[in-house]
């Protein structure tokens, strides 16, 4: 499927969320997801990952009957990519995946650079980066930065969460 960019948003965030307070940032993502719709964001790409990904693919998709139109793309970086997780992540990726509007897999095998390949696939696909970001450094951050020096509006829960 092909989604307009000016309609589409990415999440990207932390795969270890310990410490997060998880019921306010699950407040927080719905509020914004609910704002995005509003204004006419409907598309939202999530990467598949652990963390922050998982907890935003989860939000969105129990929003969907409430908010007709809102559909969500999973970008994998390779197959396989689920390759040391534990089962009980495995199964629920499997059942974000069998919920999501599309699966995309950008590579057979894993390669260096497939993450960041998967990031900037999502972020060129989107108007805004919906994002859980502390760190300065990591994956999050360089996707965030990518996101921030093509123009997309960033949407930083974690200062909303820890600097309201």
């Amino acid at each position: 499927m092909i989604y307009d960019p000016s309609f589409s948003a990415c999440f990207t965030g932390h795969r270890n969320l310990e410490g997060a307070p998880l019921d306010l940032l699950v407040s927080a993502l719905e509020r914004r997801i609910r704002n995005l719709y509003e204004r006419g964001i409907t598309h939202f790409y999530a990467g598949g990952a652990l963390g922050f990904d998982m907890l935003a693919s989860v939000t969105l998709l129990n929003l969907k009957n409430e908010l007709p139109g809102l559909t969500l793309s999973i970008v994998l970086p390779c197959r396989g990519h689920t390759k040391g997780w534990s089962p009980a992540d495995v199964a629920l990726f499997e059942r974000i995946s069998a919920r999501a509007d599309e699966t995309l897999c950008l590579a057979d095998t894993y390669r260096p650079g497939c993450m960041s390949a998967r990031n900037r696939y999502m972020v060129e696909r989107s108007s805004v980066c919906l994002c859980y970001l502390i760190y300065a450094t990591g994956g999050t951050a360089y996707t965030v930065g990518y996101a921030r020096r093509r123009g997309l509006l960033i949407v930083n829960l974690a200062k909303e969460l820890y600097m309201p």
